[in-house]
């Protein structure tokens, strides 16, 4: 994509604050007479932006190109700023046209990069600082009448912040975790749920070959539906998902039933977020704790609980293939899936989902509407407050249709 070409010696700067900012301005032009021109299409013209914040994800790039197409049609301007809230907060910015937004469609990835800033607790050389008004103030000076942000939990919640700075903002849910709520996918899960299974069914061979168990680590830390609908389209014989707790003794006790049929391998899909039920009681105790804490010493021990839990937790599929290895005396080994799940050229339902969602997210604006999510239930296209998105998880239910789908063919689930 070219960069803007309106400053023509282009530089960054830094504030006060050491935030970066464009060093250099539009120079100034020669009065030219009026063109004449549509009255009512001038008045209907807008400005908008896009950004795309927090974790990469297949689909990304449909929907920058959705909603950029769909503006421009209408004779809208459209900029995207560069890294997230990050580039938005140093006035870096490219100019989106057609002939930058052809040829996206099929890339993974965000052409606009992307960030985790938090805009209200910016890290600078002079300490913690909240940057919202800055932002604000890049919004005014480029007249924008709407920030359309992609995203996924952490987004939301950063555009609810913005908003309450009367900033005009929309979003798109974006997250292979699909936990985002009021809405039954997000941009990036279909894709991931395909990698994730092609993952286990290659692992199928060889846990098959060296009579193994297999323990296939899937993202979802706090959501198991990557896990569960991968785990349940690739076969896994064990599925195990942060809505429900494990007990180590009932999956080996599963995997022994399995090799006294004579079947010798087992697969086990694990979201990385779950837990023993030991572990889930400890975890939940310090966040109760840390949440009823009646000083900033208890805040801080139990802040200092819960970071510890977490670091521990990091090599708990580890831990777990150990156990199993112990309790079952089958070799037991872990596969890793990490960020392949994020990568590689989006599905045709990921494609369609951003197109559908960028486009209609345009006409949302056209409306005049701010302050809200575009999401999809079906084939119906939703909107939904920000306020009622931002810090609302939606996790598997445990009477979900998979759930129920999982027990009836005898997959273990670890409880």
């Amino acid at each position: 994509m070219k960069e803007n070409t309106l400053a023509p010696t282009p530089g960054l700067l830094r504030d006060a604050a050491g935030f970066l900012f464009c060093g250099t301005m539009k120079p100034p032009k020669n009065k030219q007479p009026e063109k004449s021109r549509d009255r009512a299409r001038d008045e209907n013209k807008k400005n908008i932006a896009i950004l795309t914040a927090g974790g990469d994800s297949p689909g990304l790039n449909a929907a920058i190109r959705a909603i950029g197409k769909t503006a421009l049609d209408k004779g809208w301007s459209v900029i995207g700023f560069r890294d997230g809230f990050l580039g938005m907060l140093e006035d870096r910015w490219i100019e989106l046209k057609k002939e930058n937004l052809a040829g996206i469609l099929t890339i993974g990835g965000t052409v606009l990069g992307t960030s985790r800033l938090k805009p209200h607790r910016m890290e600078t050389p002079r300490g913690t600082v909240d940057a919202r008004a800055k932002l604000a103030a890049t919004c005014k000076r480029h007249k924008l009448d709407a920030l359309v942000c992609i995203g996924g939990g952490g987004t939301h919640k950063n555009a609810l912040r913005l908003a309450e700075k009367g900033i005009p903002i929309l979003t798109l849910p974006k997250t292979i975790d699909n936990d985002v709520a009021h809405t039954d996918s997000s941009i990036g899960y279909s894709t991931a749920v395909e990698i994730a299974t092609e993952a286990i069914d290659r692992l199928h061979s060889t846990a098959h070959s060296h009579h193994r168990i297999i323990l296939a680590e899937i993202m979802g830390h706090r959501a198991g539906w990557l896990a569960l609908t991968a785990g349940l389209a690739g076969g896994a014989d064990v599925i195990l998902i942060p809505e429900i707790p494990y007990d180590v003794d009932r999956i080996a006790a599963a995997i022994k039933r399995r090799a006294a049929r004579g079947t010798k391998f087992s697969i086990i899909a694990v979201a990385e977020g779950a837990r023993s039920i030991d572990d889930t009681k400890a975890y939940e105790a310090a966040q109760h704790a840390g949440k009823t804490a009646r000083n900033d010493e208890q805040k801080r021990v139990a802040k200092t609980v819960v970071e510890k839990l977490d670091a521990d937790h990091e090599d708990n599929i580890f831990r777990l293939a150990r156990q199993l290895n112990t309790l079952t005396g089958l070799e037991s080994r872990v596969t890793i899936l990490g960020y392949v799940q994020r990568g590689g050229t989006p599905s045709y339902r990921d494609r369609l989902l951003a197109t559908r969602l960028g486009t209609a997210c345009v006409e949302k604006i056209a409306e005049g509407k701010s302050g809200i999510m575009v999401g999809s239930d079906g084939d119906r296209i939703t909107t939904t407050p920000i306020s009622k998105v931002a810090g609302n998880l939606k996790s598997v239910p445990l009477d979900h249709p998979l759930i129920r789908s999982a027990r009836h063919l005898g997959t273990s689930l670890g409880d």
